[in-house]
């Protein structure tokens, strides 16, 4: 995209380099056109010099219509050079707007990163509190598992000696 800005902004360089040469060339010739038909001037005065005045009447038709070549050759490159003008302008609008989108999403995924990191902080602090709660109560079923095996030992005992005094009675 961005070769072809510059490719654009070159183009419109050298139209603008020819306009310019363009515009120069009508100002020579208008100030050429000036000054034959100021010698026009003075040689219709003059009636001896005829056959030069009809050489200073010729040439200055003649850079009439290389004027108004000219001028339309220099309204057409205008034309052009505003298209290309416009062209560059909607480019550049489309590639700041493009930039912009561009901003948006990253500023949304950034945000969105953001949140998935906090629910994760939160669940793996929730799992770590899940487990030391698992932790406690496994260690609490151990003790009471201990108790009871103690206790139905004891109760074995009991009953054994309990059998055993029945047995002597």
């Amino acid at each position: 995209m961005e070769a072809g800005f510059s490719e654009m902004r070159s183009e419109l360089q050298s139209r603008e380099a020819l306009w310019r040469r363009i515009q120069l060339e009508c100002q020579q010739l208008h100030e050429e056109l000036l000054k034959i038909r100021e010698n026009k001037d003075m040689q219709e005065i003059q009636t001896k010099h005829q056959s030069s005045c009809v050489q200073l009447t010729e040439q200055p038709e003649n850079k009439n219509a290389e004027l108004l070549l000219l001028a339309h050759s220099q309204g057409h490159q205008q034309e052009e050079l505003n298209k290309i003008r416009n062209h560059v302008y909607q480019e550049e609008q489309y590639h700041r707007s493009e930039q912009e989108r561009m901003k948006t999403e990253i500023s949304d995924l950034t945000e969105e990163l953001h949140q998935k990191e906090i629910t994760i902080a939160t669940i793996m602090e929730k799992a770590c509190l899940l487990e030391r709660q698992l932790k406690m109560e496994l260690e609490i079923k151990d003790k009471l598992l201990a108790k009871q095996q103690l206790l139905d030992f004891q109760y074995k005992v009991i009953k054994s000696a309990n059998t055993h005094l029945k047995e002597m009675v």
